[in-house]
């Protein structure tokens, strides 16, 4: 199977953090991003217009560690993300789940790459199908 087009960017992570609204308030009023969603009171999504930041509650105290959760890669349709499902199916990646639709218009699935890092391809209305140009 071939390979779909090129993803549109890397720009979506999740971190999860036990003091969640703690840094909700950092992230909107020191960074100045402004909440795009929030799923449930232990999910809350941040832009800064053409990124995506996933913030979730954390089980575990803070430990001074990073506790990146995921990253993700754009896609700019439905269609195009069911089309990278399978391409990574046929190609026999980890797959974690299937495509599933989220609340807020967005759908997405989970795989890992070698390292067991999960990686999810996401179609989020919000920013999927900008394009960025080049600084002339």
């Amino acid at each position: 199977m071939e390979r779909p087009g090129r993803f549109n960017g890397m720009r979506h992570i999740a971190f999860t953090m036990p003091n969640l609204e703690e840094c909700v308030q950092f992230y909107t009023e020191i960074m100045g991003m402004e909440i795009l969603n929030r799923a449930h009171e232990d999910l809350v999504y941040l832009t800064c217009g053409n990124d995506n930041l996933s913030l979730g509650r954390a089980d575990l105290p803070a430990s001074g560690v990073q506790r990146m959760d995921h990253f993700g890669f754009i896609v700019d349709s439905k269609e195009e993300l069911d089309q990278w499902y399978l391409y990574f199916k046929s190609k026999g990646v980890t797959l974690l789940d299937r495509p599933f639709d989220h609340g807020d218009g967005a759908r997405s699935f989970h795989i890992t790459d070698p390292a067991g890092n999960v990686i999810q391809p996401l179609y989020h209305p919000a920013i999927s199908g900008q394009r960025f140009s080049r600084p002339e």
